[in-house]
């Protein structure tokens, strides 16, 4: 085990079902869960229990707990056009997952320069853990609730800790965002994930390789600025009573 700096957390993230997809590929019809949660996925989860955007969630690794296992369902998604049609979406069952995450400063949100607290955000996100969330958790789709607790990372028997290692080949990794990056244009990333007794370390995403990464469009950056649209860090450690 390692030990925990003031922008590390270690949660468990559980749920009936979930839905890890490409969303390149979400316009419409049939739908297959990837074995294995995407890094934005849970990066949305993590977003979930706490952010703004003075920080960039980064997450390290996951860990399966569970046997995967599927089900397919049909479902009435809605279309373009308006209405439902039907279609068949493969689904992951009773899932649960290990994660260590840690945030970092969005060097691109300069007016947010004096929110850099590291000790008042940490404090936040932790008692946002442990309620649950700080927003409804979704395990890749609105229509997978998820739940999330404090755990150590580590702990306990997983489902694949005697197996060596698992390739997944080419995968969805995540979007690369205006405002984390700088530029304006919206970026989607793969991956090649490979699990080891269990465990999936992902790859930071600017060490995915820039023949994995494809263009969506062109998008610009929101602005921010503390007092205009972003709360400051002290007073809202201050409204819900935590201390550094």
């Amino acid at each position: 085990m390692h030990e925990t700096v003031k922008n590390t957390i270690e949660f468990k993230l559980w749920g009936r079902f979930a839905l890890f997809t490409d969303p390149l590929t979400k316009i419409g019809g049939e739908k297959c869960s990837y074995h294995i949660p995407t890094y934005e996925a849970l990066k949305g989860v993590c977003k979930s229990i706490y952010w703004k955007p003075t920080i960039i969630w980064v997450v390290d690794e996951v860990r399966v707990m569970k046997r995967i296992r599927t089900q397919t369902k049909g479902t009435k998604p809605l279309e373009f056009g308006g209405g439902n049609t039907l279609a068949i979406y493969t689904f992951l069952s009773d899932v649960e997952y290990q994660i260590r995450a840690h945030f970092e400063w969005n060097d691109n949100q300069v007016e947010l320069k004096n929110d850099r607290i590291d000790g008042k955000h940490y404090a936040i996100v932790r008692r946002m853990l442990e309620r649950g969330g700080r927003q409804d958790i979704f395990l890749g789709t609105r229509d997978c609730q998820g739940y999330v607790e404090p755990c150590s990372f580590g702990e306990g028997v997983g489902a694949y800790d005697e197996d060596v290692e698992v390739g997944y080949g080419l995968m969805f990794h995540g979007f690369d965002y205006p405002d984390e990056t700088g530029k304006d244009k919206l970026v989607a990333r793969f991956w090649r994930p490979v699990m080891r007794k269990g465990i999936i370390q992902f790859e930071r995403p600017d060490k995915c390789p820039e023949n994995l990464r494809k263009l969506v469009r062109p998008m610009t950056a929101k602005s921010f600025g503390e007092g205009k649209n972003v709360k400051s860090v002290l007073i809202e450690a201050e409204e819900i009573g935590v201390a550094e």
